[in-house]
């Protein structure tokens, strides 16, 4: 599978339809997944947590080809981003935040009021986006990366503090 021609596009933000995740999907996504990551998920690591009641699994879907994918549990009080990619060609137009804002649109003052993930401490693009979408890092988790040994940031968005300009305050590290 090809994915569409995007040298017209001029690195600007394209309009992506985000959608529900289905089994005809996972070729693209895994794909997307081995282009993205150093210890990429397995089809099998996707099974088993959409399989879970409370995980969910969305796409990002430009001119009929998958771009982009999340997976994501919805425990009580929160969006619990387990795992977010781009395609390489797609990054930079905006895709993984359509997606994330397809996530804050979740949210509501009763129920689920934050999205949280781990971010690899290495990270630094993905730190960088999560902060300019209004996220903050609220702890380390020491080792929390067992292939490396190393550690994540808790980071969190807040459906009431998205519009604070506070810095990032990491209150606890937990080894």
């Amino acid at each position: 599978m090809s994915l569409p021609d995007i040298d017209n596009i001029d690195n600007k933000e394209i309009k992506v339809y985000v959608r529900w995740m289905v089994r005809r999907d996972f070729p693209e996504v895994l794909a997307i997944e081995q282009a993205c990551f150093e210890f990429p998920w397995k089809e099998e690591d996707f099974i088993h947590c959409l399989q879970q009641r409370n995980c969910i699994g969305m796409v990002a879907e430009y001119e009929g080809h998958v771009v982009g994918f999340m997976i994501y549990e919805v425990p009580k009080n929160r969006i619990h981003l387990l795992n977010i990619a781009t395609a390489p060609e797609f990054r930079r137009r905006g895709v993984a935040g359509q997606m994330i804002q397809k996530l804050v649109s979740k949210l509501a003052n009763q129920r689920r009021s934050r999205i949280v993930l781990e971010v690899r401490e290495t990270n630094l693009p993905a730190l960088v986006f999560f902060r300019s979408l209004g996220f903050r890092a609220t702890v380390v988790i020491k080792n929390f990366y067992e292939d490396m040994n190393e550690d994540a940031y808790v980071l969190q968005y807040r459906l009431h503090d998205h519009v604070d300009s506070s810095p990032n305050r990491i209150s606890v590290r937990i080894a």
